[in-house]
């Protein structure tokens, strides 16, 4: 099998987002057992990003296929108002909103419909320091073998070298590999486990 090969995102590659945003989408494993609808959870962590800003989605692949990308925007002010006028539109008419069901009760389906009709919104505090923002999923096959490092490397360099990402705590060992690479936490409000880069 060839080694993977990173390079623009292109229409064509938009189901493997799903099936990676799905496969990875546990703290880092995989959360196909969780979802009855497999593409729930890329249309809000993978899917607006190649569509609303596919200069600055790269994926991976090698000869099995695309099984790692990473995502993003240089403005997330901005694409979280473009978001809300052009993504989640459509999404609302297909997803009925959860606010109704008690948030211990809702299933992680029930949550993504949630999150699509109230979308989180990132914190100012976070946006001051570093107001890029990624995600970037690998499949197990390409982990381990420093493409995670290539892939940032050419996010980072296509963004200017400033950026935020958020994580979950239990998700430690990606933790582990961003404290690596340089990104260090921010002490910000929330669950959400904020960590910055370049700056």
């Amino acid at each position: 099998m060839s080694a993977a090969a990173i390079r623009p995102y292109r229409p064509g590659d938009l189901d493997a987002l799903y099936h990676i945003c799905l496969s990875t989408g546990e703290h880092g494993q995989d959360a196909s057992a969780l979802y009855a609808d497999r593409r729930i959870l890329g249309e809000i962590y993978a899917a607006p990003y190649a569509m609303l800003e596919p200069e600055l989605a790269f994926v991976a692949e090698d000869d099995a296929g695309v099984a790692a990308y990473i995502l993003g925007t240089a403005d997330t002010r901005a694409f979280e108002a473009r978001r809300e006028a052009e993504w989640w539109p459509a999404l609302r008419g297909r997803y009925p909103d959860t606010a109704d069901v008690p948030g211990r009760r809702r299933t992680p389906d029930e949550w993504c419909a949630y999150l699509i009709h109230h979308p989180a919104i990132t914190p100012q505090a976070v946006v001051d320091v570093a107001p890029a923002h990624l995600h970037v999923d690998l499949l197990p096959r390409f982990q381990r073998q420093g493409l995670g490092r290539r892939m940032l490397d050419t996010w980072l360099e296509a963004v200017g070298g400033r950026a935020h990402l958020g994580t979950s705590e239990p998700n430690r060992r990606a933790i582990r590999f961003y404290e690596t690479y340089g990104w260090r936490c921010l002490d910000a409000p929330g669950p959400v486990v904020w960590m910055t880069f370049g700056v």
